[in-house]
């Protein structure tokens, strides 16, 4: 497997992520991937070959081996790194996307574009990379309860009884270097769980950030409408020249309410 295209692939996405985006994406790189190729793949290579049973039963061994790893842990680990990396190209097919829409309209409507920044998260493009999110949580918390549910755990035992057929009587088997893969099972376990909490840190961050631009928008609108019914109270008789301004009227409407009072008052004087 090509590992370093699927890295440059998936880095595309870097630039339209988030802080918590950027962290996530070098952990899935630095401490899973690459320990993955580098030291993972070494040490799981002689499971099978140097699975000892005490019986020279043919098809014991086999049988046994295969009932203690019904799937092996380095490509339960291959298969989760690649869909929990998949739902990220859902981000950049979406900006790819926006981006030829946009030469589109720009080449039809005299240079002007439709999208200030197609790499902004906004609109459809918000629901695509929080949707994404959730798939990335969802994708490593599935294959953590999936090798938690094979292996009852995340222990390596070192010795297994077996009693499946053919074996003649129930029989010891002894997995190779059992405590190197216990440190490497839990490394990736912490490596998983750590970059499921990364997607639940960053979908609160965009919820969040979101909720705070639609209240600050209600805010100016309610502000707004108030300061266009309210323009000006007049506190002083006819002709008077003590005028009380609205404080929440804006700049434009304040001035215009001032010279309608002023040309109220000189009317009345005249």
């Amino acid at each position: 497997m090509n590992w370093s295209a699927l890295e440059v692939l998936i880095s595309g996405v870097n630039k339209y992520s988030t802080v918590f985006g950027r962290v996530w994406l070098s952990m899935v790189f630095v401490f899973r991937v690459l320990v993955f190729v580098v030291a993972a793949q070494r040490v799981w290579g002689d499971e099978s070959k140097d699975f000892d049973c005490n019986t020279r039963q043919p098809g014991c061994t086999n049988v046994c081996y295969d009932s203690v790893f019904p799937i092996s842990h380095i490509r339960l680990w291959a298969l989760q790194l690649i869909f929990v990396t998949c739902p990220s190209l859902m981000v950049v097919a979406h900006v790819k996307y926006r981006e030829e829409k946009d030469k589109k309209y720009c080449a039809t409507h005299q240079g002007h574009h439709l999208y200030a920044n197609p790499g902004k998260k906004r609109g459809g493009l918000w629901w695509t990379y929080l949707l994404s999110l959730v798939f990335k949580a969802g994708i490593d918390s599935a294959f953590l309860y999936i090798l938690y549910h094979i292996y009852e755990g995340y222990d390596m035992p070192r010795l297994i009884k077996c009693d499946l057929e053919p074996c003649p009587n129930t029989v010891d088997c002894y997995i190779s270097r059992p405590t190197e893969k216990k440190i490497f099972t839990l490394f990736m376990v912490v490596s998983s769980a750590v970059c499921v909490f990364m997607c639940f840190c960053e979908m609160i961050y965009l919820v969040g950030k979101r909720c705070q631009k639609v209240l600050k928008a209600r805010l100016h609108n309610e502000l707004k409408s108030h300061s266009e019914h309210h323009d000006v109270t007049i506190t002083g008789p006819p002709g008077s020249k003590y005028i009380r301004s609205d404080p929440t009227a804006t700049p434009l409407v304040q001035n215009s309410a001032n010279k309608k009072a002023e040309e109220v008052s000189t009317s009345k004087m005249s």
